[in-house]
């Protein structure tokens, strides 16, 4: 019996200025995946090691360099490791998968987020395991475990989000879960053909209200930031003044963006932070200038401005003059020599979805 199915996972901006490591927004921008299962295709898929042939759109990310083979491509790696969590060990003969994808590789759009997100929505649908995406969320944080991004993609909308301490059963896990999906254990004890199911509600999180009036103008720099390295410039203690700097304006913010009409005077300073964008200035040229010479007093509209999660990507929240406030950031960038493109997105309010073909 042919199988069909899509999936649609949106990008995702982390922190949106002083919620670091807590805040998360789905963007309308989706990566894509199309799926077929057709044993009497088996001989296609032959040559990959799980039955898998995966192709990517010449207008895709990253197209030229990503890996192709399933137990090395991030989407179908993971996959792979939530069939295996239950018991099956390869995609059906005849799997091919053709993945669409516009969200920039390494640019703080949540590239990676948005891949762990459909590669556990690709399991659960090729494995038909039912799972609810309260579910997957956990399969997801075993694999990334900042729970930001992947809420944001899986859930959609404008979420906040935490992870529960795990008991010292749950944290006595000595294989690095994606790991055991590769040909052989990397990292600690080889679990055999079954990793272990990850434990139940990992992470918390709530969705909050939105004014639609509000989009998003992601200015996206033309190289790339690792969030290793971007993770690697942060202090490893803060002063109590500055947490509390953004506590405060955590607190403010996430009810700000909900009133109508929006107030600049409000958003503007509630999105000011002291705990990772002062840092990164040093890997993202002109960032200190950016975010502190564009205001509502200058650029009508302009609501805030903050870096998108681990950069190089500047996130603009506005209600109007879209292409002036953009154009005003591309040509700082100009300044010092970076190239950039922008996208004006809304949220994607449903999240991840599957649609059966």
């Amino acid at each position: 019996m042919v199988r069909s199915f899509s999936i649609k996972v949106p990008a995702s901006s982390a922190n949106i200025g002083p919620g670091y490591d807590v805040l998360g927004i789905g963007l309308s921008l989706f990566l894509e995946l199309q799926v077929s299962i057709d044993p009497k295709a088996a001989k296609d898929t032959n040559d990959d090691p799980n039955n898998c042939k995966l192709t990517y759109t010449e207008n895709s990310a990253g197209f030229e360099t990503v890996p192709l083979k399933s137990d090395a491509n991030l989407i179908t790696r993971t996959a792979l490791y939530v069939m295996r969590c239950n018991a099956i060990r390869n995609f059906p003969s005849g799997t091919k998968i053709k993945v669409h994808n516009p969200i920039p590789l390494g640019r703080g759009l949540g590239s990676s987020g948005a891949a762990v997100v459909a590669g556990v929505l690709l399991g659960n649908e090729v494995g038909q395991l039912g799972f609810s995406k309260d579910r997957m969320l956990d399969y997801c944080l075993m694999i990334e475990r900042h729970p930001d991004n992947i809420t944001a993609a899986m859930m959609g909308g404008f979420c906040g989000s935490f992870l529960r301490d795990l008991t010292p059963q749950e944290v006595e896990r000595r294989e690095i879960p994606l790991a055991e999906v590769l040909p052989e254990p990397c990292g600690g004890e080889d679990t055999g053909l079954v990793p272990p199911l990850p434990p139940t509600d990992i992470g918390r999180h709530v969705k909050y209200n939105w004014n639609p009036k509000i989009k998003c103008i992601a200015i996206i720099p033309r190289f790339e930031l690792s969030t290793a390295d971007s993770r690697g410039v942060l202090p490893k203690a803060y002063t109590t003044q500055d947490v509390v700097f953004n506590l405060q304006r955590l607190a403010v913010l996430t009810n700000a963006l909900t009133l109508d009409p929006p107030s600049a005077p409000l958003i503007y300073p509630a999105m000011q932070d002291r705990v990772h964008q002062p840092y990164r200035k040093t890997l993202v040229p002109g960032l200190t200038e950016i975010l502190s010479s564009l205001t509502p007093s200058t650029f009508p509209g302009l609501l805030g401005i903050c870096l998108s999660g681990a950069g190089p990507t500047i996130l603009a929240l506005a209600t109007e003059n879209f292409e002036d406030i953009a154009q005003e950031i591309i040509n700082r960038f100009s300044k010092k020599n970076v190239e950039c493109s922008w996208e004006l997105l809304e949220l994607a309010y449903e999240g991840a979805t599957v649609e059966h073909l």
